[in-house]
């Protein structure tokens, strides 16, 4: 039988003489956010937290948390892909979560939160219910709707509002991008190509409200909030203690930028792809058919991948991404045209040269769209990196063409 599900039990049918956080009066219990700094895999850039309930009487400790998934769930892989992603709340020992993240190198801190006696206990009455197995599942959402947001929700709900009150209209410090970039740029390439599948949505506008999606966000968030009217006007955080330091690198304070790297790339790229525009050695001939092939199956992938999204999953962040200007699946019509260029004089005929144009000048429509200061995507730095190469491509062909 699994561990969280022994707890659950003995949750919800604790005997009436133990006292615990299931039964104690509401005066004797502790909640507190408990929140984990991020960890090296992937999966735990982002950070976790939870909720705790503590019976200060019996010691007995819970954390709730909202990011348990189940990799041999039927279907899993698919389901995933396709942005249905079934995540579920769980509980587990307080201590036995501080040794799992502690062990990981990964900081842990408690802040213990200065909620009344009501707001305790409509808080656990709510855990109580959730935990339920026929209430524990949830549509996970990495943005919107995950481990954090529901913690969030469920201490607004808990405080009447206040916490959305003195959130939802102070102006966030980043965008869903610069964070993803922000906290995955240990891990470059996955950093990326998660950048380049990202569309418009990732690049709204946040306010402190929703970039409490992250962990840390709302931990840090918490330290400012007041609760209470008037002479009873109080902070939110009681106290708050470092259980276990972090033994990790921290993540950098701010997104990498991505313009002049990937720039430079496309620069770097676009020097093979323009031989045939200076000569027709063999060599040069070589190294360009090496160079163009390795550009144009990364931007038809690239394309297919970005239509998938947008087509087939319910990944909305990715809906409507305009890197689809800069790299798209006619790039595959392509190959034909820079393999026969392996040899000189055979015929390339005009379907190439046409490619090339309209993708030169769908590139170049993406560079003037962020002329426009209310472009909703921050896409500038693919657009650099593809502008050198397809206009390289562009005179190859065209050379060859006349």
């Amino acid at each position: 039988m699994r561990p969280a599900l022994i707890l659950l039990l003995a949750l919800c049918f604790a005997p009436m003489a133990h006292a615990g956080i299931v039964d104690a009066p509401a005066a004797n219990l502790e909640i507190s956010l408990m929140t984990y700094g991020p960890g090296d895999i992937y999966w735990e850039r982002f950070g976790h937290d939870a909720l705790e309930v503590r019976d200060t009487v019996s010691g007995e400790s819970v954390a709730f948390n909202y990011g348990v998934f189940d990799f041999d769930q039927k279907g899993f892989l698919l389901n995933f892909a396709r942005g249905i992603m079934a995540y579920r709340m769980d509980a587990e020992n307080t201590q036995s979560d501080i040794d799992f993240y502690a062990g990981e190198g990964r900081y842990v801190r408690r802040q213990r939160l200065a909620l009344d006696d009501a707001q305790k206990e409509r808080l656990r009455r709510f855990l109580l219910w959730n935990i339920r197995p026929e209430n524990a599942g949830y549509h996970y959402d990495y943005y919107v709707d995950n481990c954090t947001t529901r913690v969030r929700d469920a201490l607004d709900d808990a405080l009447d509002g206040a916490l959305s009150d003195q959130l939802i209209d102070k102006p966030g410090g980043m965008t869903f991008r610069e964070q993803t970039a922000r906290l995955m740029s240990n891990q470059p390439l996955l950093m990326l190509g998660m950048d380049l599948g990202l569309g418009p949505y990732a690049d709204q506008p946040m306010t402190a409200w929703k970039e409490a999606f992250l962990p840390m966000t709302l931990e840090a968030e918490l330290r400012n909030v007041r609760i209470g009217e008037g002479d009873a006007a109080r902070p939110l955080v009681v106290d708050e203690t470092t259980i276990a330091p972090a033994r990790l690198d921290p993540p950098p304070e701010q997104a990498p930028d991505l313009r002049w790297p990937l720039f430079g790339a496309g620069l770097l790229l676009a020097i093979p792809l323009a031989l045939p525009f200076f000569t027709r050695h063999r060599v040069a001939r070589g190294i360009f058919v090496a160079a163009g092939t390795l550009f144009t199956v990364f931007a038809g992938i690239a394309g297919l991948f970005m239509l998938g999204l947008w087509a087939l999953t319910l990944h909305r962040s990715a809906w409507g991404n305009f890197n689809l200007l800069a790299f798209q699946p006619l790039a595959f019509l392509l190959l034909p045209a820079i393999w026969r260029l392996r040899r000189a004089g055979r015929p390339m005929g005009r379907l190439a040269p046409r490619i090339a144009t309209l993708s030169l000048g769908a590139c170049t429509i993406g560079l003037l769209l962020h002329l426009w200061p209310d472009f909703p995507q921050r896409n500038l730095p693919w657009i650099l990196f593809a502008l050198p190469c397809w206009a390289a491509l562009f005179a190859s062909f065209c050379r060859r063409h006349d």
